[in-house]
């Protein structure tokens, strides 16, 4: 009996740590899982692409879509990771790049199924990286057989399979993904300087401080509710809430230069306005992490982003 009851013992001991570790694995898998989005009746790729704090033309490349398709009620989409400059990227209205990033390529053969956004996956790319290689546009759509280039040395060090994680639509009045706003701070800061009196900021006199990462753009402080204005006129390519990043307006330069603007307690333009230089394109925001007067700047060339010191003013 003793040896029976040890046998229950040690058998619900080894049910609870297997519980435990399958409670962590189904915590951390959806971290690295693309997200499947089943459309409901009365769904858009706009009011899906609000809910998933992301853009259309996210939507649209992770999914092989074109501008001239429609969603059904059934039809399943995916998901892809918030990605700014990638955003920027697929928001501009000119070619993603007139030269290719430096690096051996290969050629891949487009398969059924596959979207630009899988195949930046499967190769360790990003997306812009990928258009930038094959001088696509944002409107792109590939087809089976199409082929590709795509850097050699990333495909040796990543995983062709990928998992993904269904999430069924959300019913009247719920919210389908919740942004942790108590998330801790992941951006990488550098050195924070006072700004150049000879060189222009959305908000006067910041202090700058350097945020490296996915990021890389600059952190800019800012007085109470100030006014953050357009340091270099253009077309308002995109407005509303970014994923990781609030409030976003970005503006893009007649050279294509997306200047983002991001972190905005307030907007006062709308997508398709041409904002001068100067003018009001909304106030800043309160940071919930340093819970300060803040926004985040950045500017992308081709979704890569380039020292915003040194972006063009006008």
């Amino acid at each position: 009996m003793i040896k029976s009851a040890d046998n229950i013992s040690m058998k619900t001991h080894f049910c609870k740590s297997l519980s435990i570790i399958t409670t962590l694995l189904l915590l951390v898998t959806p971290l690295f899982a693309d997200i499947t989005y089943k459309v409901e009746k009365g769904d858009t790729l706009y009011s899906i692409s609000r809910k998933y704090q992301i853009t259309v033309a996210e939507l649209r490349t992770a999914n092989n879509l074109s501008e001239n398709d429609v969603i059904k009620a059934g039809q399943k989409l995916i998901i892809p990771d918030a990605d700014i400059g990638t955003a920027a990227a697929l928001s501009s209205t000119k070619s993603a790049a007139t030269t290719q990033p430096a690096g051996k390529t290969i050629e891949y053969v487009v398969a059924k199924g596959d979207t630009l956004y899988g195949i930046a996956r499967k190769n360790g790319m990003s997306v812009a990286d990928l258009m930038a290689i094959n001088n696509l546009d944002s409107s792109a759509v590939i087809k089976i057989g199409q082929k590709l280039k795509v850097n050699a040395s990333s495909t040796e060090s990543v995983s062709k399979t990928t998992s993904t994680k269904t999430v069924e639509p959300a019913k009247p009045g719920e919210t389908v993904i919740k942004v942790n706003e108590k998330a801790p701070d992941t951006r990488t800061y550098g050195t924070t300087i006072t700004a150049d009196a000879n060189t222009k900021w959305p908000v006067s006199s910041p202090k700058i401080t350097q945020v490296k990462g996915k990021i890389s753009g600059v952190q800019l402080s800012a007085k109470t509710n100030e006014a953050v204005l357009c340091i270099h006129e253009g077309t308002v390519m995109y407005v509303g809430v970014y994923r990781g990043f609030g409030q976003v307006v970005f503006v893009q330069s007649k050279t294509g230069l997306i200047y983002a603007y991001t972190g905005l307690g307030s907007v006062k333009v709308r997508k398709g306005e041409y904002a001068v230089s100067g003018s009001e394109l909304g106030t800043a925001g309160l940071d919930s992490i340093s819970q300060k007067y803040q926004i985040t700047f950045m500017v992308f060339q081709n979704g890569q982003p380039i020292d915003p010191a040194k972006a063009p003013r006008n």
